[in-house]
């Protein structure tokens, strides 16, 4: 189970105000992106899943990840979540035959996609790109994400964490402390990708 604090930036005077404060705590930057994959009969969808090949850094690596039963409130996040590496050549070859992806082996998310699914043949959904920057503040990774969809630009903060409300009134004292306008995502990207549009 990953559990993550999700807060909303509402422009990127927000974001970019972020982060210059976090500035001093910066670890790397990260340029992500993600392509979803579904049954032609949208199976995986139906029953609260997502199939994602996220590559990072112009393919200089690559993860396969099965997420399932999202469920965000409050500004918490808790989705099932299970991923592996992947090699990223032959990841741009899968992106391009879906149906390939099925019969990747070893692999515990395909066999899960295959057998508790009933996945016979994939197609590709289409995807995002992300520019992520990632902190460490006050024991915390932070995550500021800029997320370019092709219908525009959201801004968010997240946080993996094992203490959702202790650590979640940290990061909000930081951002009403510095005047940065926040609040609660009410989905996750996918969503907001398979919406096309961005939350109000």
């Amino acid at each position: 189970m990953e559990v993550e604090i999700k807060l909303k930036l509402p422009d990127s005077t927000a974001h970019q105000k972020l982060s210059e404060l976090l500035s001093p705590f910066h670890l790397k930057t990260l340029t992500q992106e993600n392509v979803f994959f579904d049954s032609p009969a949208a199976e995986l969808v139906k029953n609260f899943a997502a199939l994602r090949l996220r590559f990072y850094d112009l393919d200089s690596r690559c993860v396969i990840s099965l997420k399932a039963k999202p469920v965000i409130s409050g500004g918490i996040s808790r989705v099932e979540e299970e991923e592996e590496p992947l090699d990223p050549v032959l990841a741009r070859t899968l992106v391009a035959e879906p149906s390939r992806i099925l019969s990747v082996n070893p692999s515990n998310v395909v066999r899960r996609v295959r057998e508790e699914y009933g996945v016979k043949e994939l197609v590709c959904l289409g995807g995002f790109r992300n520019v992520r920057s990632v902190y460490e503040w006050r024991g915390l990774t932070l995550e500021l994400d800029e997320t370019m969809y092709d219908f525009g630009t959201s801004y968010e903060i997240e946080c993996e964490t094992v203490e959702p409300e202790r650590d979640q009134k940290l990061i909000e004292g930081l951002l009403s402390e510095n005047g940065v306008r926040y609040t609660y995502s009410s989905m996750n990207k996918f969503a907001v990708f398979r919406t096309g549009k961005l939350p109000e």
